[in-house]
Protein backbone atom coordinates (compact mmCIF):
# COMPACT_ATOMS: atom_id res chain seq x y z
CA UNK A 1 0.00 0.00 0.00
CA UNK A 2 1.34 3.61 -0.52
CA UNK A 3 1.57 5.97 2.24
CA UNK A 4 -0.98 8.92 1.49
CA UNK A 5 0.28 11.98 3.88
CA UNK A 6 4.14 11.37 1.23
CA UNK A 7 2.45 10.24 -2.18
CA UNK A 8 -0.87 12.41 -2.87
CA UNK A 9 0.87 15.47 -1.23
CA UNK A 10 4.09 15.51 -3.75
CA UNK A 11 1.03 15.01 -6.75
CA UNK A 12 -0.47 18.23 -5.89
CA UNK A 13 2.41 20.28 -4.78
CA UNK A 14 4.35 19.13 -7.69
CA UNK A 15 1.27 19.93 -10.35
CA UNK A 16 0.61 22.99 -8.70
CA UNK A 17 4.01 23.80 -9.27
CA UNK A 18 3.57 22.84 -13.33
CA UNK A 19 0.13 25.30 -13.31
CA UNK A 20 1.93 28.25 -11.38
CA UNK A 21 5.01 28.65 -13.97
CA UNK A 22 2.53 28.25 -16.98
CA UNK A 23 0.42 31.39 -15.62
CA UNK A 24 -2.76 29.99 -13.71
CA UNK A 25 -5.10 32.87 -14.09
CA UNK A 26 -7.48 33.18 -17.36
CA UNK A 27 -6.84 35.88 -19.94
CA UNK A 28 -8.85 39.63 -19.23
CA UNK A 29 -7.82 40.47 -22.70
CA UNK A 30 -11.23 39.05 -24.22
CA UNK A 31 -14.35 40.99 -24.29
CA UNK A 32 -15.86 41.13 -20.85
CA UNK A 33 -19.97 39.74 -19.85
CA UNK A 34 -21.93 42.88 -20.00
CA UNK A 35 -22.11 43.88 -15.94
CA UNK A 36 -25.80 42.62 -15.89
CA UNK A 37 -27.11 39.81 -13.45
CA UNK A 38 -28.76 37.65 -15.17
CA UNK A 39 -25.77 38.03 -18.22
CA UNK A 40 -23.77 36.80 -15.78
CA UNK A 41 -25.66 34.14 -13.92
CA UNK A 42 -26.61 32.31 -17.13
CA UNK A 43 -23.02 32.60 -18.36
CA UNK A 44 -21.54 31.07 -15.62
CA UNK A 45 -24.32 28.63 -15.61
CA UNK A 46 -23.18 27.13 -18.79
CA UNK A 47 -19.20 27.43 -18.20
CA UNK A 48 -19.63 25.74 -15.05
CA UNK A 49 -21.39 23.02 -16.98
CA UNK A 50 -18.77 22.69 -19.47
CA UNK A 51 -15.82 22.44 -16.98
CA UNK A 52 -13.73 19.32 -17.90
CA UNK A 53 -11.29 20.02 -15.04
CA UNK A 54 -9.96 22.18 -12.20
CA UNK A 55 -8.39 22.37 -8.52
CA UNK A 56 -10.15 23.15 -5.64
CA UNK A 57 -8.88 24.58 -2.12
CA UNK A 58 -11.77 24.49 0.84
CA UNK A 59 -10.63 25.93 3.76
CA UNK A 60 -13.18 26.32 7.08
CA UNK A 61 -12.83 28.13 10.36
CA UNK A 62 -15.28 28.35 12.77
CA UNK A 63 -17.61 25.65 14.80
CA UNK A 64 -16.43 22.32 14.31
CA UNK A 65 -17.42 20.37 11.22
CA UNK A 66 -17.40 16.69 11.31
CA UNK A 67 -16.21 14.40 8.10
CA UNK A 68 -16.92 10.93 10.14
CA UNK A 69 -19.76 9.27 11.80
CA UNK A 70 -18.00 9.52 15.11
CA UNK A 71 -17.64 13.00 15.19
CA UNK A 72 -13.40 12.18 16.10
CA UNK A 73 -12.30 14.04 12.66
CA UNK A 74 -12.93 18.11 12.33
CA UNK A 75 -12.69 19.19 8.78
CA UNK A 76 -9.99 22.17 8.41
CA UNK A 77 -9.29 22.30 4.86
CA UNK A 78 -9.29 20.65 1.40
CA UNK A 79 -6.78 21.06 -1.39
CA UNK A 80 -7.53 18.58 -4.96
CA UNK A 81 -8.35 18.25 -8.31
CA UNK A 82 -10.97 16.92 -9.97
CA UNK A 83 -11.43 15.85 -13.74
CA UNK A 84 -14.44 14.48 -15.73
CA UNK A 85 -15.99 11.82 -15.82
CA UNK A 86 -15.41 11.23 -12.27
CA UNK A 87 -12.06 11.26 -10.83
CA UNK A 88 -10.36 13.45 -7.63
CA UNK A 89 -7.92 13.40 -5.94
CA UNK A 90 -7.50 15.50 -2.57
CA UNK A 91 -5.26 16.07 0.36
CA UNK A 92 -7.96 16.61 3.79
CA UNK A 93 -6.79 18.37 6.79
CA UNK A 94 -8.38 17.33 9.87
CA UNK A 95 -8.06 17.81 13.96
CA UNK A 96 -8.26 14.29 14.56
CA UNK A 97 -10.28 14.67 18.61
CA UNK A 98 -9.41 18.66 18.83
CA UNK A 99 -5.57 16.96 19.78
CA UNK A 100 -3.82 16.38 16.45
CA UNK A 101 -3.42 17.96 13.55
CA UNK A 102 -3.11 15.65 10.80
CA UNK A 103 -3.39 14.97 6.67
CA UNK A 104 -5.59 12.14 4.93
CA UNK A 105 -5.69 11.59 1.47
CA UNK A 106 -9.07 11.05 -0.63
CA UNK A 107 -9.25 9.66 -3.72
CA UNK A 108 -12.13 8.81 -6.14
CA UNK A 109 -11.78 6.85 -9.54
CA UNK A 110 -15.01 5.86 -11.77
CA UNK A 111 -17.41 4.07 -8.80
CA UNK A 112 -14.86 3.94 -6.03
CA UNK A 113 -13.30 6.23 -3.32
CA UNK A 114 -10.58 5.66 -0.74
CA UNK A 115 -9.19 7.40 1.87
CA UNK A 116 -6.09 7.22 3.87
CA UNK A 117 -6.02 5.79 7.59
CA UNK A 118 -4.96 8.74 9.49
CA UNK A 119 -2.49 6.29 11.88
CA UNK A 120 -1.00 4.11 9.14
CA UNK A 121 -1.45 6.50 5.89
CA UNK A 122 -2.39 3.65 4.23
CA UNK A 123 -5.51 3.59 1.54
CA UNK A 124 -8.69 1.95 2.84
CA UNK A 125 -12.41 1.71 0.73
CA UNK A 126 -14.06 5.09 2.26
CA UNK A 127 -16.29 4.00 5.31
CA UNK A 128 -19.57 4.17 5.49
CA UNK A 129 -20.94 7.57 7.04
CA UNK A 130 -17.77 9.40 5.52
CA UNK A 131 -18.32 12.90 4.26
CA UNK A 132 -15.28 13.14 2.39
CA UNK A 133 -15.93 12.33 -1.24
CA UNK A 134 -13.21 14.38 -3.35
CA UNK A 135 -15.47 14.30 -6.18
CA UNK A 136 -18.87 16.19 -4.97
CA UNK A 137 -16.67 19.15 -4.32
CA UNK A 138 -16.86 19.88 -8.07
CA UNK A 139 -19.03 18.17 -9.87
CA UNK A 140 -20.14 20.47 -12.78
CA UNK A 141 -23.55 19.30 -13.77
CA UNK A 142 -24.91 17.40 -10.86
CA UNK A 143 -23.60 20.40 -8.76
CA UNK A 144 -22.66 23.71 -10.38
CA UNK A 145 -24.35 24.79 -13.13
CA UNK A 146 -27.71 23.71 -11.22
CA UNK A 147 -26.24 26.44 -8.00
CA UNK A 148 -26.10 28.99 -10.63
CA UNK A 149 -29.35 28.08 -12.71
CA UNK A 150 -31.07 28.12 -9.29
CA UNK A 151 -29.40 31.00 -7.68
CA UNK A 152 -31.89 32.82 -5.61
CA UNK A 153 -32.13 36.93 -5.46
CA UNK A 154 -28.48 37.59 -6.91
CA UNK A 155 -27.11 41.00 -7.33
CA UNK A 156 -24.17 42.30 -8.99
CA UNK A 157 -21.92 44.18 -5.70
CA UNK A 158 -19.60 45.01 -8.97
CA UNK A 159 -15.87 44.34 -10.31
CA UNK A 160 -13.38 43.21 -7.47
CA UNK A 161 -9.96 42.11 -7.94
CA UNK A 162 -10.78 42.07 -11.63
CA UNK A 163 -13.81 39.39 -10.86
CA UNK A 164 -17.72 40.18 -10.94
CA UNK A 165 -18.50 39.74 -7.26
CA UNK A 166 -22.04 38.73 -6.71
CA UNK A 167 -24.66 38.01 -4.06
CA UNK A 168 -27.41 35.23 -3.84
CA UNK A 169 -28.88 32.62 -2.12
CA UNK A 170 -27.92 29.29 -2.57
CA UNK A 171 -30.67 26.20 -1.78
CA UNK A 172 -30.07 23.65 0.40
CA UNK A 173 -29.67 21.00 -2.09
CA UNK A 174 -27.09 22.31 -4.31
CA UNK A 175 -25.18 24.27 -1.37
CA UNK A 176 -25.14 20.25 0.04
CA UNK A 177 -23.86 19.02 -3.25
CA UNK A 178 -21.12 21.36 -3.94
CA UNK A 179 -19.76 21.31 -0.19
CA UNK A 180 -19.67 17.20 -0.02
CA UNK A 181 -22.71 16.65 1.95
CA UNK A 182 -20.86 18.76 4.75
CA UNK A 183 -23.51 21.70 4.46
CA UNK A 184 -27.32 19.96 4.68
CA UNK A 185 -30.76 21.15 5.24
CA UNK A 186 -30.62 25.51 4.66
CA UNK A 187 -30.06 27.54 1.93
CA UNK A 188 -27.22 30.06 2.59
CA UNK A 189 -26.64 33.43 1.46
CA UNK A 190 -23.14 33.35 -0.90
CA UNK A 191 -20.61 35.41 -2.10
CA UNK A 192 -19.48 35.00 -5.57
CA UNK A 193 -16.67 35.62 -7.52
CA UNK A 194 -16.87 35.35 -11.48
CA UNK A 195 -14.10 35.78 -14.10
CA UNK A 196 -15.46 38.35 -16.78
CA UNK A 197 -14.71 36.73 -19.82
CA UNK A 198 -14.91 32.81 -19.10
CA UNK A 199 -17.77 32.94 -16.54
CA UNK A 200 -16.46 30.36 -14.63
CA UNK A 201 -16.76 30.85 -10.83
CA UNK A 202 -13.04 31.61 -9.03
CA UNK A 203 -14.52 31.88 -5.32
CA UNK A 204 -17.37 31.12 -3.19
CA UNK A 205 -17.70 32.27 0.77
CA UNK A 206 -20.45 31.74 2.81
CA UNK A 207 -21.20 30.92 6.47
CA UNK A 208 -23.67 28.55 8.04
CA UNK A 209 -25.05 28.11 11.52
CA UNK A 210 -24.91 24.92 13.68
CA UNK A 211 -26.12 24.26 16.83
CA UNK A 212 -22.86 24.61 18.05
CA UNK A 213 -21.95 27.87 16.28
CA UNK A 214 -21.05 29.53 13.14
CA UNK A 215 -18.68 28.27 10.57
CA UNK A 216 -17.02 30.13 7.71
CA UNK A 217 -16.49 28.56 4.24
CA UNK A 218 -14.00 29.48 1.71
CA UNK A 219 -13.81 27.56 -1.94
CA UNK A 220 -11.06 28.93 -4.24
CA UNK A 221 -11.15 27.34 -8.05
CA UNK A 222 -8.10 27.77 -10.38
CA UNK A 223 -6.57 25.82 -13.18
CA UNK A 224 -9.68 25.17 -15.49
CA UNK A 225 -8.83 22.73 -18.16
CA UNK A 226 -5.31 21.57 -16.20
CA UNK A 227 -4.78 18.07 -17.54
CA UNK A 228 -4.33 16.08 -14.15
CA UNK A 229 -3.71 12.18 -14.33
CA UNK A 230 -5.73 10.77 -11.64
CA UNK A 231 -5.16 6.90 -10.61
CA UNK A 232 -6.64 4.66 -7.84
CA UNK A 233 -4.14 3.91 -5.09
CA UNK A 234 -1.90 1.67 -5.42
CA UNK A 235 -1.46 1.89 -9.68
CA UNK A 236 1.21 3.36 -11.77
CA UNK A 237 1.01 6.77 -12.93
Amino acid sequence: MINARKSLAVVLLGSAAVASCGGGDPSLDGEWLAEDVAVIVAASADAMGAVSSVRFELEHTGASVYIDPVDSLALEAVVGRFTVPSEADAIVKVNVNDTLKTELGAVAVGPDVWLSNPITGEFEPLPAGYNIDPRTFFDPRGGWQPLLADLVDPVVIGVEGDRYHLTGTATADRIETVTAGLVAGRDVPVDLWIHPVTAVVTRIEFTTEADNGESDWVLELSDYGEDFTIVAPGSDG
